[in-house]
């Protein structure tokens, strides 16, 4: 059997045993981690007596650390200690006496495995397989002679091949197609923990084809900080290896994640043992990445990931001392002359410090640096405004020149939602040709229809969308889908406009305390025409620059520089971008003095933002129509009406 006709074995045992006694929704709950347990089950088969006898001599010799003894006897990196065997099991008649064995059975694995069995909550689904009667029918599917989940080959008598193992990677392959099915079967939450195939191979290919001559024979590090069920590292790993492959390399890779949600997190661990890389599970870890952080001082060569976006992430913010008192160097930064330059969203959406905790682990001194790809919705491209963290996280990664390019993917190419997806691809060493500028693509028509919707998904990436989008990225060049800019051109000043307050039967003469300001303003409404309200005057010293709200004017016969109070109701903002010609004091003197001559800007409230529009930049004007046409309409509708009227006129 093939790796698709045993997956769909499997499938199908949820059918034979578990309906009727559970919801479809619920089948992963049993088959996923029942798939993991017969798995391991058939690997440690050859090794099962040399652990026990191992696990006894230790007991005997009163050793309580016996990890590396038992794992070295079982040749993998878990064993079990049980007496018993998973076709032990399945012959024994009374269900709570075959409770009691599996449950000994369970108890026997190794405490990486217990972990997974734990975030499965497998445990908490034997009581109902054994109250329905179905626990020793469930045993005995997966031990069918007709399917072989183990990693040798099932005999004739003749010592012929009747059944071909499954090494790692098939089982690997299985598990996959698993997780896909049963991901799109409920895929009401897919989209949290389940990025399609096809995007994780495009994420893949951009940050891997632009460096693949660079590769060497050495280790290197991946990383996916909201990792799932570990799609991504896995696509991630055969991608680079591969590209390593073509280029007569040999590469080492070592995968590390972080994942908050318990059952992917066992998914994730499960699917690395499956495929016998058992040594890299202790290297995915459980937690939120955002307020326990599992590695602090690791940097990584490669990282990518699909972090959950329009999620709060209030409780996280609380853990870490609240908006305020939050130090995370992660997220506030030294940048720009600012030493506390804060990255901090709304807590109503954290997405985008998944990637400034990215760009933290960065390798600075490795010859490739560190490249990331990420994707994230339409809000992380221009929520946000200036001095806010949103806007702060994309001036921070643009002024630092880390921003290669925004990939703009089609419209539902996710399971749970049709909304606009961006790749977001960094780096910390551009070519020479890439630096101070970022590449916009619009692949949003570059797809492949499906037969059948999967949820939203209506539409895939094929092989042939995946290498255009590559190829227009690695040409660097400027055509209809391509747009290539300058990295300030997404960036502006933020100006606070201020203008006086003006109220009728005021001395012009004199400057008025905040406290008489108050006053008046209760007691009289502002005027256009009324004089302006002086707060101060400068008598000597300063020079006037109305720009900037310092005044020539003359009080009491003699020439002064004054400031006037401004008026609230009339205060406006302006954005200028970094690119304008003039500067501030053109675009003011252009945009604004020609409408209100007393208009001034407050420097000490200047702040920098940074937005990206691809719809600015992708627009694409719709042709008018031509006269005749919408004439011919609008006759059309006119006989249309007169028609109408005529029978309502008749019957009346």
């Amino acid at each position: 059997m093939n790796t698709l006709n045993i997956s769909s074995f499997i499938w199908g045992i949820a059918d034979d045993v578990l309906r009727d006694h559970y919801v479809r929704g619920k089948y992963r709950d049993v088959i996923l981690p029942m798939t993991v347990i017969r798995r391991l089950d058939a690997v440690l088969e050859p090794t099962k007596e040399a652990v026990l006898r191992m696990k006894a001599q230790s007991d005997e010799a009163g050793i309580t650390n016996q990890e590396s003894a038992l794992r070295l006897e079982s040749g993998e990196a878990f064993y079990n200690t049980s007496p018993f065997r998973l076709r032990d099991l399945r012959s024994i008649g009374k269900q709570q006496q075959l409770r009691a064995d599996f449950d000994a059975y369970l108890d026997g694995f190794s405490s990486n495995v217990q972990e997974i069995l734990e975030r499965f909550r497998f445990r908490n689904e034997i009581p109902t397989l054994v109250e329905k009667d179905i626990l020793g029918f469930l045993i005995g599917k997966f031990l069918d002679s007709s399917v072989n989940l183990s990693p040798r080959p099932v005999l004739n008598a003749d010592g012929s091949v009747r059944l071909p193992g499954l090494d790692n990677h098939g089982m690997g392959t299985v598990f996959e197609e698993l997780i896909r099915r049963f991901n799109e079967e409920n895929n009401e939450e897919a989209g949290e923990h389940f990025t399609p195939r096809d995007v994780v191979e495009l994420m893949a290919h951009l940050i891997f084809k632009p460096i693949a001559d660079q590769v060497q024979s050495t280790t290197y590090l991946v990383y996916d900080g909201a990792c799932g069920t570990g799609g991504m590292l896995t696509v991630a790993e055969e991608t680079l290896t591969q590209l390593a492959r073509d280029q007569g390399e040999d590469v080492s890779i070592h995968l590390y994640g972080q994942e908050v949600n318990g059952e992917t997190y066992a998914i994730s661990k499960a699917d690395l043992i499956l495929k016998g890389e058992g040594d890299e599970v202790d290297n995915i870890r459980y937690g939120s990445t955002l307020s326990a952080d599992a590695f602090p001082a690791r940097e990584f060569d490669f990282m990518l990931s699909n972090p959950p976006y329009g999620k709060s992430w209030k409780s996280d913010l609380e853990r870490m001392g609240g908006k305020s008192d939050l130090t995370d160097p992660r997220f506030v930064v030294e940048h720009d002359g600012d030493p506390d330059l804060s990255l901090v969203t709304r807590s109503s959406d954290g997405q985008m410090l998944f990637l400034a905790n990215m760009v933290s682990k960065m390798k600075r001194d490795a010859p490739l640096g560190s490249r990331i790809a990420e994707v994230h919705n339409g809000s992380s491209i221009f929520t946000g405004d200036a001095g806010q963290g949103e806007s702060n996280i994309r001036r921070w990664i643009i002024e630092n020149d880390w921003l290669e390019a925004i990939i703009a993917l089609p419209l539902n190419i996710f399971y749970n939602t049709g909304i606009a997806t961006y790749i977001w691809v960094l780096s910390n060493r551009k070519p020479v040709e890439r630096q101070g500028y970022v590449q916009l693509i619009d692949a949003s028509e570059w797809y492949r229809p499906l037969r059948k919707n999967l949820g939203n998904k209506n539409c895939e990436l094929a092989a042939a969308d995946i290498e255009r989008v590559i190829d227009t990225f690695l040409a660097f060049e400027e055509t209809p889908q391509s747009k290539i800019f300058a990295n300030a051109a997404f960036g502006y000043h933020k100006l606070t406009v201020e203008r006086p307050l003006r109220l009728p039967g005021i001395d012009p003469d004199r400057a008025y305390k905040a406290s008489e300001i108050k006053k008046m303003r209760e007691a009289v409404a502002p005027a256009p025409d009324a004089p302006p309200v002086i707060r101060k005057i400068h008598r000597t010293g300063v020079d006037p620059d109305p720009l900037r709200g310092l005044f020539p004017d003359c009080v009491d016969g003699k020439q002064v520089v004054v400031e006037y109070e401004p008026d609230k109701d009339l205060r406006d903002t302006e954005q200028v971008p970094l690119l304008e010609e003039n500067g501030i004091e053109g675009f003011l003197r252009r945009e604004v003095l020609p409408y209100a001559p007393d208009a001034w800007y407050v420097p000490g409230r200047v702040k920098v933002g940074y937005e990206i529009s691809f719809t600015r930049y992708f627009y694409k004007p719709q042709p008018l129509r031509a006269p005749e046409e919408i004439w011919a309409d609008i006759r059309a509708l006119e006989r249309e009406s007169e028609g109408l009227l005529g029978e309502i006129m008749g019957e009346a």
